[in-house]
Parts: C-alpha cells; sequence; structure tokens
C-alpha cells in the first residue's frame, strides 16, 4: 500500500509539472495580429493615397473603395477604428513586411510574383487596364501596341502599378516610361501636357473622369491593353495580409462573403464609382494566385 501511495504521489506531482508547463507555454505564446487587432478594436492599413482605392478624406478619416470594405467587414467584429499610413505606392509591400501597418487597403492587384510576398484576400474587384488622353486623343492612341511602336508618344504610368508591368510585357519599353509614384502626379502631367497618355486600371480611369474639377482629358475608347491568346488579360484586386497574419485575413475573407451576398459590396462598389462590370466571379485568392480565372 504505501508503495502504491507514493506512486501516486509521483504521478500527480508530475501530472502537476506537465499542467504549469503548458501553462507556462500558453502564456508565452505570441498574439496573433488577429487577436490584437479585435482586442484594440483598431486595425492599421497602407494606402498610396489615391482615389478610388484608399485615400485620406477631408476630416483625415480613410476613405475609398478598400477602406470602405475594411470598416464594413470589421465592423461586425467590434474592430471600429480605421487608422491609415499614408505611403508610395512601391512602398506598401515593404512597409507591411516591416509591420507598420497590418494590411494594405490601396487596389493591389493580385499577381503571382505578389503572391510569393503576402497573404490576399479574396478577389473584390475585377480589373482590366485603360488609357487617359487630351481631348480629342490628339496623337490617336489605342492601345500598348501603338505606344511601343511610336516613341514620341509620351507616356505616364504609376511606379510598380500592374499597369505598367502589363505596359512592359506588351512591347512598351520601360525607358521611355515616366514613372509617377502617384494617381494625381500622373493625371496632373497628363492636365499640363508633360505626356500624351497615361494608363491605370478601367476603374481608376472611371473615377478620375467622374470628378467634376477634372477638365480637358478624357478616356481613349477603344483602347487594348495587353493581350493572352488573342483576349485582353484581366486582373484582380483584393486586400493583402503578411503571410504569417492568415487568421487576420480568413477572418476578413469570411465577412467578405457576408457583404457579396448582402449588397453591401455592391453599394460600396457603386459609392466609388465602379459599376456591375467590375463585380469579381466567385474565385479564391488561391485560384488566382494560381492562374486560374
Amino acid at each position: 500500500m504505501p508503495n502504491t501511495v507514493g506512486l501516486l504521489r509521483k504521478m500527480a506531482t508530475a501530472v502537476a509539472a506537465c499542467a504549469i508547463l503548458v501553462a507556462g507555454a500558453n502564456s508565452l505564446r505570441a498574439e496573433t495580429t488577429g487577436e490584437r487587432v479585435l482586442r484594440e478594436g483598431k486595425i492599421v492599413i497602407g494606402i498610396s493615397n489615391g482615389a478610388p482605392w484608399g485615400y485620406r478624406g477631408a476630416d483625415g478619416e480613410p476613405e475609398g473603395f478598400h477602406p470602405d470594405l475594411i470598416k464594413a467587414a470589421f465592423k461586425g467584429l467590434g474592430v471600429d477604428r480605421v487608422e491609415i499610413v499614408v505611403t508610395e505606392f512601391g512602398a506598401l509591400i515593404p512597409g507591411l513586411t516591416a509591420q507598420r501597418f497590418d494590411a494594405i487597403a490601396a487596389g493591389l492587384a493580385i499577381t503571382p510574383q505578389r503572391c510569393e510576398l503576402v497573404a490576399f484576400s479574396d478577389p473584390d474587384l475585377k480589373i482590366a487596364d485603360a488609357a487617359l488622353v487630351a481631348k480629342g486623343n490628339p496623337k490617336n492612341v489605342h492601345s500598348y501596341a501603338q505606344i511601343a511602336a511610336n516613341p514620341q508618344i509620351r507616356f505616364g504610368i504609376g511606379r510598380g502599378s500592374v499597369t505598367a508591368k502589363n505596359a512592359a510585357a506588351a512591347g512598351v519599353p520601360e525607358s521611355t516610361m515616366l514613372l509617377f509614384p502617384d494617381i494625381q502626379s500622373n493625371v496632373s502631367a497628363l492636365l499640363t501636357g508633360r505626356i500624351d497618355v497615361a494608363a491605370f486600371s478601367a476603374p481608376t480611369v472611371a473615377r478620375i473622369l467622374s470628378d467634376p474639377n477634372v477638365k480637358g482629358i478624357e478616356r481613349a475608347l477603344p483602347f487594348q491593353g495587353l493581350q493572352e491568346n488573342g483576349k485582353e488579360r484581366f486582373g484582380y484586386s483584393a486586400i493583402a495580409f503578411r503571410k504569417e497574419d492568415g487568421d487576420l485575413r480568413d477572418m476578413y475573407n469570411s465577412r467578405l462573403k457576408l457583404l457579396k451576398s448582402d449588397g453591401t459590396l455592391a453599394h460600396i462598389m457603386a459609392k466609388n464609382g465602379f459599376s456591375h462590370e467590375e463585380a469579381a466571379p466567385d474565385l479564391t485568392s488561391e485560384q488566382v494566385c494560381a492562374g486560374q480565372g
């Protein structure tokens, strides 16, 4: 009997020790970004300060398509504060990796290269390339092919943008591209005659032209962007998170599905100058990253 009692005591001591170790391990586990966002009721987003994607409003608060989506998605989870960090478009992914913010809400397009660097949400918009020219289209520009063939056409495009990559893939020499850090400076160059054509995504062009203060320019119609197998290539935009923040990304994705089904996403699209033609099909980011869709 004494041996049995001693054995039970040793077993109890061992169990207690294991419990202490487990409790200690749990207490040392790092809080995930998703857990912190829920606890603080705040998410910090990186934007490039360009309409319609994400910009600082007149009152200093974040506005635009993707900030509106972030607000709507997380409001139901008790995350009522959306703070912004403004940076150049090309600095968004480095800033995200450096933990300057929790997500990128700036119209970032899903590309295979970016899929290696960030965790994208499921796509929210379908995007294609479009061009802005002076009224009357004096250089008669209707394709990347024309721009590539005529070095006299002064071509402006966003530094680090997907449109810049598409233009290069379509044959436009990078040495002839005038690169701008944001939408405003690119449009300003067109308005002042420093360039003949500026390329953006089609939704961005629609948003620019909806501004009553923008006069003297128009959309080049038709405009042929990058072609693949005889068809124009489409892209998809999404919110981007750090690779290690899958919990935050998955949380957002679940909310995005609800926003699509209850009509909230359609309302946000209309508010920011998008039409139903830009509605993304039912695809996951994994499918888009794999080249599907």
